[in-house]
């Protein structure tokens, strides 16, 4: 009965997430479904949510409602973030019929083929939530990828506690994928064409942790070893991570791209403390420059929250220091989001929705000054880059370098899929602009 079909697929949040929702989408495609855009007129849709900040909550709940109304004969099913941790919330909503948290999410394609066989909604909806603590890790895997890059989920879960975030509330403890699944998943998604792949987790730095004699820094010499695998990216790693012996390790690998996503948040160490991170400013900034003194070419990029309560303004310009001193080629800034359950939502010193939107253009001209900088830099120390293509427009081809430095050429051809040298020859401050060497 699913055959033909159509199930709309829409993705917010994480790396994790997007893997997830690859994987379902795999297992219905198997049984003959058709997977497309959300904005399309489907049979079913399927909304994989996120949690992290009040807007993502939002985002969730007029996604779900615009999928109804789209199609209001559509079986809609909801997982995800938002679904483990507002399920209630979420059956409420006329027309939902199956909310599945973060535990088999895999269910969700089964249930979707349930529905497709009864022809029949039922008023109330299916749900699926566990209790996410005592979770394992689920099996599942993909075999396809696009624009050459893969994402590969290795770890899920936090532990970390911060005192701002609620996704441990959404994603339970840490737990790992098995490293021989891990090595095989690699293995076929290159045997079918992958050039790239980012091995990515809730916490990935804590890769390892729940299993015996293997940590990130084993399994990263493991994937390496794989035969035709170009490049390995990691997803966004704490800075306590960056150790000597963690650098040792990683710094002799062939294939792991000079590239690092750095979880930093703040470049105050009293507003890191007041985080609950595991780091200061000095610390993390000793991670980078030990990165920088063992991986010629390194770039950083980073996530950081503006307006955390009590931030002053002397923070603030500290924050706007360490980007410049660490010569982010992007950040990512995030307004701070008050998260009910946490224990940041009770502080004293709460700023203002103008307040936290004054700082954020501070810190939004400091990251683009920063950014245009070492971009230059790069041009002019080392001109020449090996560029994986990834999409094509009809005119020109784009793709990255391995320290993730957009490239954009002119050509008649469709380079996707293929690492060719470039000059690079000038750049917007954005992206950069090069010819290919013959």
């Amino acid at each position: 009965m699913g055959k033909n079909k159509k199930v709309g697929m829409l993705t917010l949040g994480c790396k994790v997430n997007q893997y997830e929702s690859e994987a379902i989408a795999e297992a219905l495609e198997e049984n003959g479904i058709k997977i497309l855009s959300p904005s399309e007129i489907c049979d079913a849709y399927i909304i994989n949510t996120c949690t992290v900040t009040a807007e993502s909550d939002r985002k969730a709940r007029q996604f779900i409602r615009r999928a109804i109304s789209k199609n209001p004969n559509a079986y809609i099913a909801v997982t995800g973030c938002f679904a483990q941790t507002s399920h209630e919330e979420i059956a409420k909503i006329n027309g939902v019929d199956l909310i599945c948290g973060n535990t088999d999410k895999l269910e969700v394609a089964k249930y979707i083929i349930d529905f497709f066989n009864s022809s029949i909604k039922k008023s109330n909806p299916t749900v699926l939530v566990k209790d996410i603590q005592n979770a394992q890790f689920e099996d599942m895997s993909i075999h396809k990828f696009e624009r050459t890059r893969a994402y590969v989920k290795i770890e899920d879960g936090c532990e970390n506690r911060c005192a701002y975030c609620i996704i441990p509330s959404a994603r339970g403890k840490v737990r790992s994928k098995d490293p021989n699944k891990l090595i095989a998943e690699v293995e076929a998604l290159v045997k079918n064409g992958c050039k790239e792949v980012v091995l990515t987790g809730i916490e990935t730095a804590s890769y390892g942790k729940d299993l015996e004699g293997i940590t990130l820094a084993d399994i990263l010499c493991k994937v390496d070893k794989i035969k035709g695998l170009e490049r390995i990216r990691l997803g966004s790693l704490d800075p306590s991570l960056i150790k000597p012996e963690f650098v040792e390790k990683i710094s002799k690998l062939t294939s792991l791209a000079p590239h690092f996503h750095l979880s930093l948040q703040s470049g105050s160490s009293r507003i890191l403390a007041l985080m609950r991170r595991k780091y200061n400013a000095e610390m993390a900034m000793n991670a980078i420059r030990l990165l920088k003194n063992s991986i010629p070419n390194v770039s950083f990029t980073t996530d950081v929250i503006v307006g955390f309560p009590q931030e002053t303004e002397a923070d603030l310009l500290e924050t706007a220091d360490f980007i410049r001193k660490a010569e982010f080629l992007t950040v990512h800034l995030f307004s701070y989001s008050n998260r009910k359950g946490t224990e940041a939502s009770k502080m004293k010193g709460q700023l203002n929705s103008e307040e936290k939107n004054r700082r954020l253009h501070i810190l939004e001209k400091t990251a683009k000054e920063t950014k245009k900088d070492f971009i230059s830099k790069q041009i002019l120390n080392c001109p020449i880059k090996k560029v994986l293509f990834e999409t094509f427009d009809g005119i020109s081809a784009h793709g990255h370098t391995d320290n993730f430095i957009e490239v954009s050429v002119k050509s008649e051809k469709d380079l996707r899929g293929l690492i060719l040298p470039v000059k690079i020859e000038n750049t917007d401050g954005d992206i950069c602009f090069g010819r290919l060497i013959n």
